[in-house]
């Protein structure tokens, strides 16, 4: 039985349920005046990011120290990463200072994967982003939203998402959050669809288990959740769309959009948001949009993970194949 967190689709229905209800537990810890647990005393968490992170990082932080882990926060820039050390000598530096854990974002896709099952650490390996790969984190913190806001924060503990319409819009291609959330959500019973234009889709899209759509106002009426992707400019090398002007007109939510859901429906944002593009103000300060939700809700998500994988009950994932290069 293997106890890293790579994938989304590495996680069973039970797994993701297992998640979603001890970080309710752990939520409630966010709500006494000392908001701490004893149960990683002694273990000591390493933060691996060779990536630019601030939501991400600072979530898995606070996640580990409210557990009363002791955090390593190693970054690439400044380091010896930046003379050449290979992920292989990083590894083997954090495993002779006895890190029990290690949380890692790469911009390879597989990195994490290589880790876990290299044999040079022998610690429990948390998946923080890879490349265009999975964000299997930011999926369930994702899920553990959309579960309390369309189910119930009590009534929800045990349940899935069954027969909940979620729609994706925006840079499906590069976006790790979309594939994760894909994965997720379908292993969670919901009915997934992904709208963007037809050069922000990936190749292959047909294999996935969700629907495709190019226009977003026919999807808005049916569906209980919008979740609007960030365009990743950073990993554009072409024009992928004419203008800002025109993505905004054909995909972005403004307050006209809003208006087309349904009166329960709920807006969701992984952030950074670019205001104005994908995503006008009105639509991101409404009670409607829960992207401050998803930021607190991400806290007490890593908490449950990281619970599971070093403290309490066991995970039945297993480690997620080694992606392709289309991946």
């Amino acid at each position: 039985m293997m106890r890293h967190l790579i994938s989304a689709a590495d996680l069973t229905r039970d797994d993701a349920v297992l998640i979603l209800d001890t970080a309710e537990e752990m939520a409630r810890v966010a709500d006494r005046p000392i908001k701490k647990l004893p149960t990683l005393r002694g273990r000591t968490v390493c933060n691996l990011f060779f990536e630019d992170s601030t939501r991400t990082r600072i979530s898995f932080e606070a996640a580990e120290k409210r557990l009363s882990a002791d955090v390593i926060n190693f970054a690439a820039k400044g380091s010896s990463v930046s003379k050449g050390e290979s992920l292989k000598d990083t590894a083997q530096t954090l495993e002779a200072m006895g890190v029990d854990a290690v949380v890692i974002r790469h911009g390879a896709s597989g990195a994490p994967y290589r880790l876990a099952t290299s044999g040079w650490i022998d610690a429990p390996v948390i998946n923080a982003g890879d490349g265009t790969h999975q964000h299997p984190t930011q999926a369930l913190l994702d899920a553990f939203t959309m579960r309390r806001r369309l189910v119930g924060r009590d009534t929800g503990l045990g349940r899935d998402l069954d027969g909940k319409r979620i729609t994706l819009v925006g840079d499906v291609l590069h976006s790790r959050v979309a594939r994760s959330n894909v994965d997720l959500l379908h292993t969670l019973g919901a009915e997934v669809t992904l709208v963007a234009p037809p050069t922000l889709v990936p190749v292959g899209v047909e294999s996935w288990p969700c629907e495709v759509s190019y226009d977003l106002d026919s999807v808005l009426a049916k569906s209980d959740a919008v979740m609007m992707l960030r365009v990743q400019r950073e990993r554009m090398n072409a024009a992928f769309f004419p203008t800002e002007r025109e993505y905004s007109r054909r995909y972005g939510l403004d307050g006209r959009r809003m208006a087309k859901m349904p009166e329960h429906a709920i807006v969701m944002h992984p952030g950074p948001m670019v205001r104005g593009m994908e995503i006008t103000a009105e639509v991101a300060d409404s009670d409607r949009c829960t992207v401050v939700e998803q930021v607190a809700n991400g806290v007490s998500t890593r908490m449950a993970v990281l619970y599971l994988l070093l403290g309490g009950a066991e995970f039945t994932a297993p480690a997620s194949p080694r992606p392709t290069e289309e991946s």
